[in-house]
């Protein structure tokens, strides 16, 4: 199982990072907050202090087409906030 999946990178995930020392993941859907911090510590070589997890639900989508009106959501997510110790970084783009 691979647990993290990708990280989050919009503004609101950004601005936690400056201010907080936070990251942000998408991350495997049965994973628990153990297994994360163990995934993330092993993956980046950093001290996790904190993980705090939430499912993210799916947004409803729908558009009109020649067809006639299509619905249906996006799929829902675990996403995990990450708390590393002061002075450590996690570097997404050595990782590519």
């Amino acid at each position: 199982m691979e647990i993290i999946k990708k990280p989050i990178l919009t503004e609101k995930a950004s601005l936690l990072t400056e201010k907080l020392n936070r990251y942000s993941f998408k991350v495997d859907h049965r994973a628990n907050k153990i297994q994360i911090k163990q995934a993330v510590e092993e993956m980046f070589g950093v001290t996790v202090l904190a993980v705090n997890t939430a499912v993210v639900a799916g947004k409803a989508k729908s558009r009109y087409t020649k067809a006639g009106f299509v619905s249906g959501r996006s799929p829902k997510y675990k996403k995990a906030i990450i708390t590393v110790k002061d002075g450590e970084t996690i570097d997404f783009y050595s990782t590519l």
